[in-house]
């Protein structure tokens, strides 16, 4: 008997702020954690190259993005789903 690893790939919401680029957008991901020295709630956001092949994803729209394999130096995620 033999167990099988099974990869689990992330998956990140956020906002497109930029898909002026042929089949990539820019995705800004916010996450917000509790700081543990002063016990307040802090934002932190990070941007994300993604792959849209098809082109659906415009400025301002909400996005699902996941972990693929790398397709450039920094795209190494993948437009799962627009969500207006």
């Amino acid at each position: 008997m033999s167990l099988e690893k099974v990869a689990t790939k992330r998956r990140l919401d956020g906002v497109v702020v930029s898909a002026k680029n042929e089949k990539t957008i820019v995705v800004n991901v916010v996450r917000r954690f509790k700081d543990s020295d002063y016990s307040k709630f802090v934002n932190k956001s990070k941007k994300y190259h993604a792959h849209d092949e098809s082109g659906l994803a415009k400025e301002g729209d909400k996005v699902t993005i996941i972990e693929s394999t790398p397709l450039s130096k920094l795209k190494k995620w993948r437009l799962v789903s627009v969500n207006n």
